[in-house]
């Protein structure tokens, strides 16, 4: 005869989960190695994009994601700058559509520093006379 008899299959054992754990290892491998060539080096570039947006400062020349190449004029908030593109042309432009830096502006002052700090601004007036007054007491002391 050309039937075969057909059996039920015996009760799964200890064997057969080891198995399915080997059937899922090449999804983990897979994972792992998508996680190490596409995920981190991408996370690795938006971290040195924030940061780089983040320091942008007066007199820097930066390129945007359209392609205009200016000069920052002006820091308005933490979201947007103004940069000039030619002479009187000036733009303002979203902190996050600014792809590089060419050259770094001026260094901060230390009056900046302190600003970023958070200590306050004091008033010209009242630096220029501390000015007055620090001259006064060393010719006093002379």
């Amino acid at each position: 005869m050309l039937i075969t008899p057909a059996f039920a299959q015996a009760a799964g054992s200890a064997g057969d989960t080891g198995s399915m754990l080997m059937s899922l290892l090449p999804f983990a491998l897979i994972f792992v190695i998508m996680y190490f060539l596409i995920l981190r080096p991408q996370q690795k570039k938006v971290k040195e994009h924030a940061e780089l947006v983040k320091n942008i400062r007066r007199g820097d020349t930066i390129i945007t994601s359209g392609g205009l190449v200016g000069k920052v004029t002006k820091v308005i908030d933490d979201d947007s700058l103004e940069f000039e593109v030619a002479d009187g042309v000036r733009v303002r432009q979203m902190r996050q559509m600014i792809t590089g830096v060419r050259a770094k502006g001026e260094p901060l002052k230390e009056k900046d520093v302190k600003e970023a700090k958070g200590g306050k601004p004091q008033p010209k007036e009242v630096q220029d006379n501390k000015d007055v007054t620090e001259s006064k007491d060393d010719s006093a002391t002379k």
